[in-house]
């Protein structure tokens, strides 16, 4: 089981930190022409890591390119042949390639200017040749347990798919084995399953995801019916916050592929490939349902630890108070003979000072058994 304070402690990194997904300065772009290409998110130095596969039935071929300069038309090493090619661009920062690789797709300014910012919402739009896709990529380092979010842009055109990404590292390599090693149908199809391919593993990564968050609330819980702490409940508001963010990228991403599921131009997306994205669409409907089961179950452990909090101080309370009504009538009695009165009768007795302790024990006993019987103790 993952350690929650492990992952409250590094629960984000880079780009995908809270501070920053909430704050991405959207505002840099005011006042400039739509389609402008201004990149809002975490800048990076390194160059766009480009890689191209071409693939159908009996061909296939996967190249890392130095630059789009390198690149054959279109990206296709053959150019005879009707091969669907898959181009991953790793670094969205550089606005020359990314207007580069724009013309030589004929993709329109605002598909490039959604590619460089990101903190787009998930979204699908549909322009005259293609569809452009925005997703939210969400993965577990297994090894440092980092919870790793970023977005992806997805372009589908006539044989080829575009995606765009924030840094090196995705969750496709699966898809990438089964064009490689031609398993499944996926080299039979065209680009639209390709789509669908590249959707279905980011939203299975979602259960990933999900599946950690479920084993952290399981813990948390466990700690709080054992022995809470104050310190509790800013670690569960921590995962609150992180289960809220999970649910604003699952939710518009069920609208994304419930869309591609209904879609109507069946140049682009046929209808052989409806169903795959209806299945893609029954996924993330139960990942919907467990991020709606994790948001309310961090709500009621919030309200379990004020009330846990409450209990413990109701239990302070009673025994405070059982010890004041214990003392009262002692006090009282202590406090009658206390006074400096030069004529009280009592103080003349020889034996007043004991009979006044044996008064004061019988009441004490006396109010010891009341409390037992009224099980007060």
């Amino acid at each position: 089981m993952v350690n929650p304070m492990r992952l409250f402690d590094r629960i984000t990194k880079g780009p995908t930190s809270v501070s920053e997904r909430l704050h991405l300065r959207q505002g840099k772009k005011a006042g400039m022409q739509p389609g402008a290409l201004v990149h809002i998110g975490q800048r990076s130095d390194d160059k766009p890591r480009i890689t191209v596969i071409e693939y159908d039935l009996e061909v296939f071929a996967e190249n890392e390119l130095a630059s789009l300069a390198d690149a054959p038309p279109n990206c296709r090493n053959h150019p005879d042949r009707k091969t669907n090619v898959w181009i991953n661009v790793d670094g969205i920062s550089d606005a020359d390639f990314i207007a580069d690789l724009g013309r030589r797709f004929d993709l329109h300014p605002l598909v490039l200017e959604d590619v460089m910012n990101a903190g787009e919402r998930p979204k699908l739009e549909e322009y005259d040749d293609c569809l452009f896709c925005v997703l939210k990529m969400v993965d577990v380092d297994a090894e440092s347990e980092l919870l790793l979010i970023e977005q992806v842009s997805l372009v589908l055109g006539k044989d080829f798919v575009i995606t765009f990404q924030e840094r090196s590292g995705d969750v496709f390599n699966g898809v990438r084995e089964r064009i490689r090693l031609n398993k499944g149908r996926i080299r039979k199809m065209g680009a639209d399953y390709l789509l669908y391919a590249l959707t279905d593993a980011i939203v299975d990564h979602y259960a990933v995801a999900l599946d950690t968050m479920t084993g952290l609330v399981e813990d948390l819980e466990s700690r709080l019916q054992r022995s809470p702490e104050d310190e509790d409940i800013s670690d569960i508001y921590t995962l609150k916050r992180e289960v809220l963010f999970l649910r604003r990228q699952i939710l518009p991403a069920r609208d994304v592929v419930g869309q591609l599921a209904r879609h109507e131009d069946d140049e682009l997306v046929t209808p052989a490939v409806d169903i795959f994205f209806r299945d893609v669409l029954d996924h993330l409907s139960m990942a919907t349902d467990t991020v709606d089961t994790l948001r309310d179950l961090t709500v009621s452990m919030i309200e379990l630890f004020h009330t846990q909090q409450s209990a413990r101080l109701n239990e302070v309370m009673r025994v405070l108070t059982i010890i004041s009504t214990f003392f009262i009538p002692l006090t009282f009695i202590a406090g009658i003979y206390g006074m400096n009165f030069e004529h009280m009768p009592e103080l003349h007795s020889p034996h007043g000072y004991f009979i006044c302790l044996a008064v004061m024990a019988v009441v004490g006993v006396g109010m010891v058994l009341y409390m037992k019987r009224n099980r007060w103790l």
